[in-house]
């Protein structure tokens, strides 16, 4: 009997895929883990023959914990994913970390989609059964320079906002659910005030609110705020995103700038972003989010009526950046509904 644990951050793709390997008399499922924290304490006691690993989880990444596994616990792994396509560079980052092969996760509805991989994903955990492994030692140079242009289906939410924007980034975030992509926030703000405020937004929110700092990998349900001062970009490794903190002159007359994030967003995330510009003085973000909406990103504007400062938002909406219109109140009810669609 070969027996299988299956590592899925959705308990959807987790319920069907042991229905398709149960359905196989030669395969028993031993465990089911939504991360790799919990797949690691699964592996060391039910010591599994094969692991089927996603590559897109909380916490740490499949392929991170692939490395990990293959360094300390070898095991046979079939990477399960939406993004383990063909030609999809993270495959070969998989394939060079140990993964013994890879399924490609239909896109549409796994339910609508798991005919096509049944007899797939039975074949190849069974091939993997056999195959030998053994402890990798990791090359992280070589590994970070190929992630970083790896595909990736990771949503994230980038925010813009300068006066009046404390309040609003208050309303907004504390609207989010705890399960919401990562936000990146640049808040018009002297530096020696940013602390405090994120502290402040972290006490009254579900998700989590820091000041971001250079090389953060962004996990989900936090918000990350730029330091004053500094620049703040989005970066990609593999399926992770991470932000770059850094110098450089005033763009739109401000630094941190929201053009610099949104136009980093826009190159990095394209159609996995979703863009928000709330009230503020003067035009930042407006260039950046036109560059965000051209790249296939959902967009957001502040209504007027609820701004402090109307001149952001204005001037976003006079670019043709913007895909909707919202009140206040109701910004963070529209982004659950979009990022749902």
């Amino acid at each position: 009997m070969i027996r299988v644990l299956i590592v899925d951050d959705s308990a959807t793709a987790r319920h069907i895929l042991r229905e398709i390997l149960e359905s196989d008399k030669r395969i028993e499922v031993v465990g089911l883990a939504a991360d790799a924290f919990i797949a690691r304490d699964m592996i060391i006691e039910l010591k599994p023959n094969v692991v089927c690993l996603d590559v897109e989880m909380p916490r740490m990444d499949g392929v991170t914990f692939l490395q990990k596994l293959m360094t300390y616990f070898p095991t046979p792994v079939v990477m399960v994913s939406s993004l383990t396509r063909k030609s999809a560079q993270v495959t070969l980052d998989a394939l060079e970390a140990g993964a013994i092969d890879y399924v490609a996760k239909p896109h549409s509805n796994i339910y609508d989609g798991k005919d096509e991989i049944h007899d797939e994903l039975i074949q190849k955990v069974v091939d993997a059964s056999y195959a030998r492994v053994q402890k990798i030692i990791p090359h992280t140079a070589i590994v970070s320079n190929r992630l970083s242009i790896a595909e990736t289906t990771n949503k994230v939410i980038a925010i813009g906002s300068s006066t009046g924007g404390t309040e609003a980034l208050k309303v907004v975030l504390r609207g989010m659910p705890k399960n919401s992509p990562a936000i990146v926030i640049v808040q018009h703000m002297p530096d020696s005030f940013i602390g405090s405020f994120a502290a402040r937004l972290d006490s009254l929110c579900d998700i989590d609110v820091k000041v971001a700092k250079n090389g953060d990998f962004l996990a989900m349900g936090t918000a990350y705020i730029a330091q004053g001062g500094l620049h703040m970009v989005l970066r990609r490794s593999g399926a992770r995103y991470f932000v770059e903190i850094g110098e450089g002159r005033r763009v739109s007359g401000h630094c941190p700038s929201v053009d610099v994030l949104f136009n980093s967003v826009s190159k990095v995330a394209g159609a996995n972003a979703l863009g928000i510009i709330l009230t503020g003085m003067g035009s930042d973000g407006a260039k950046g989010m036109f560059n965000m909406h051209q790249a296939g990103a959902k967009t957001i504007a502040q209504s007027e009526e609820t701004c402090v400062v109307f001149g952001m938002p204005k001037e976003a909406i006079k670019l043709g950046a913007v895909d909707s219109v919202v009140p206040l109140g109701e910004i963070s009810n529209v982004v659950v509904s979009k990022l749902s669609h």
